[in-house]
């Protein structure tokens, strides 16, 4: 039950910082737990990486705000840490 709690709470940690540049080894040292650890048991009870559940929260959130508001997909994609609006409609469709 205590790994549930700590991958819930990494999860809160993530949720909360999902505009900065997020590290595994940072999330790991919040819920005090090795980062080989963080990311195995994250793996296990996500069904997902680390990286792929961060990629996947931003992609929903970018999609959320280009139905809701009249943006730009340029202006999204980089506040979203996309390169190029090419990088992000790739991702988006994957």
């Amino acid at each position: 039950m205590e790994w549930i709690q700590s991958i819930n709470r990494a999860i809160e940690y993530m949720e909360n910082h999902l505009m900065e540049d997020i590290y595994c080894e940072d999330v790991a040292r919040y819920v005090h737990i090795s980062v080989f650890h963080f990311q195995r048991t994250f793996n296990i009870l996500t069904g997902m990486a680390v990286g792929e559940y961060i990629r996947k929260r931003r992609l929903s959130l970018a999609g959320e705000e280009l139905t809701r508001q009249n943006a730009k997909v340029i202006d999204v994609a980089l506040k979203y840490g996309y390169n190029s609006p090419e990088s992000f409609t790739k991702a988006f469709t994957r």
